[in-house]
């Protein structure tokens, strides 16, 4: 009874392959674990360092150095293999957390002094250091899976590499909310730096156990630019497409959000209590991503194919904006962006992952890279500026409706495109390059 089930919802898994899928959900785990500790940490230690004037700055100014990170990431793409590229990424940002750490317990430019200033240039670079990561770090360890799957595992093991990591997605939220006051901003630092560091070592233990056949030839290709995603992204109409089911969601997730925020301001008054709801909203994220990655990602894209979930999310969005036009309140908007946010980490997810098999190593390193830190980055200020564009809360739910849907009505045709051209690479074995 129990295979039949597991059959059903997670495929033919053999015992090999969950021991596969399950080292490389261990290394995903302390990524998202580290990220989702810090992720809540990053505005408040902003405003502790530059002050709450700082926020709209720091949006701007993290935009420009991922811009100069990618570029600098890309470069390491030419001149590093795949493996020792996660290595080097990965032991660096463990290095730079370990170190912003000990700097936070210094009492002239940590967190004992409480003088807010703009020149307090700590508060800059743990911000930066924060969102790069969830960039940078993120999209390497998919690329990664991408280069050594094929379809059909792919298929099978995605959900599994999820359903595993949402344990640090969670255990990382519930440490931030309820360890920041009791061991202390810094040693929470700390504590996501072991976890980055766990990364490479990880990694070494999955190379060993699966290790490149040895007939397999590395492919030595002359050094392509630093710009060659770009270049990648606007001429292949594919990769436009991969830009658009990745990101183009967060407009409409920001607007929904930033309505739900407003409302709570509105409805709870205390800010304590905001924060409270805010945490709510992270847990409910994280569980309802970790059930649905258990039992029905995998169902649903070994059931319905690749390009039916593409359309599917967007339609089921569709329905929640309609759902919140109609009854919007508080408690309405935050099923919506549960729903909304949940859904991107474990529907839209997986297929936008494996729609880059298909690709060379410089879309699936270097394109991938600008479609995830720079395409996400542009779609959420899309929203801010509707957002900022209907200040007064009836204009929002009205035009940001009207916006919504039209953006559905766009995105659903190209999600056809990219689920049907994904479909001809796989049956003709070609890739995109």
């Amino acid at each position: 009874m129990f295979y039949r089930i597991s059959q059903t919802l997670w495929g033919d898994i053999s015992g090999e392959e969950a021991k596969k899928f399950g080292l490389l959900s261990g290394i995903f785990f302390f990524i998202v674990g580290a990220y989702w500790m810090l992720r809540e940490l990053k505005d408040a230690l902003l405003m502790h360092f530059v002050g709450t004037q700082g926020i709209p700055y720091a949006k701007m100014i993290s935009l420009v150095s991922i811009v100069l990170i990618l570029l600098f990431y890309n470069k390491l793409v030419d001149l590093f293999e795949k493996t020792h590229l996660v290595y080097i990424v990965a032991t660096f940002y463990g290095v730079l957390y370990l170190s912003i750490a000990y700097l936070l317990t210094l009492p002239t430019i940590g967190m004992a002094n409480t003088v807010t200033s703009p020149y307090r240039i700590l508060g800059w670079v743990t911000y930066v250091a924060i969102e790069a990561f969830g960039s940078i770090v993120v999209s390497l360890f998919w690329a990664y899976v991408a280069s050594i799957m094929d379809n059909a595992s792919a298929r099978r093991g995605y959900p599994v590499i999820l359903a595993g990591a949402q344990f640090g997605t969670i255990l990382g939220s519930i440490l931030t909310m309820t360890m920041a006051t009791r061991i202390g901003v810094p040693v929470l630092f700390a504590i996501a730096a072991m976890a980055v560091l766990c990364v490479p070592v990880m990694m070494k233990i999955f190379t060993l156990c699966y290790p490149a056949p040895e007939n397999v030839v590395q492919e030595k290709k002359a050094s392509t630019g630093i710009l060659e995603g770009l270049r990648l992204i606007l001429s292949k109409p594919y990769l436009m497409g991969i830009l658009v089911v990745s990101t183009i969601y967060e407009i409409i997730s920001f607007l929904i959000e930033y309505q739900m925020k407003v409302c709570a301001k509105q409805t709870l008054g205390a800010t304590e209590k905001v924060v409270e709801f805010m945490g709510l909203q992270g847990l409910l994220v994280n569980g309802l991503a970790f059930a649905f990655a258990l039992v029905g990602t995998s169902f649903f894209i070994r059931k319905f194919g690749l390009r039916t979930c593409l359309i599917l999310y967007p339609s089921m969005i569709a329905c929640l904006v309609l759902f919140a036009w109609n009854l919007p309140s508080l408690y309405v908007f935050l099923a919506c962006v549960v729903a909304i946010k949940a859904l991107s980490y474990t529907l839209n997810g997986p297929c936008k992952e494996i729609m880059y098999i298909p690709t060379s190593k410089d879309v699936k390193f270097k394109a991938k890279s600008w479609i995830d830190a720079v395409g996400g980055r542009s779609s959420k200020g899309i929203g801010a500026t509707i957002g900022a564009f209907f200040p007064v809360m009836s204009e929002l739910l009205f035009f940001g409706s009207i916006i919504s849907l039209g953006v559905i009505a766009a995105w659903i045709p190209i999600a056809w495109y990219v689920g049907t051209t994904n479909r001809k690479l796989v049956q003709d074995n070609k890739i995109i390059e």
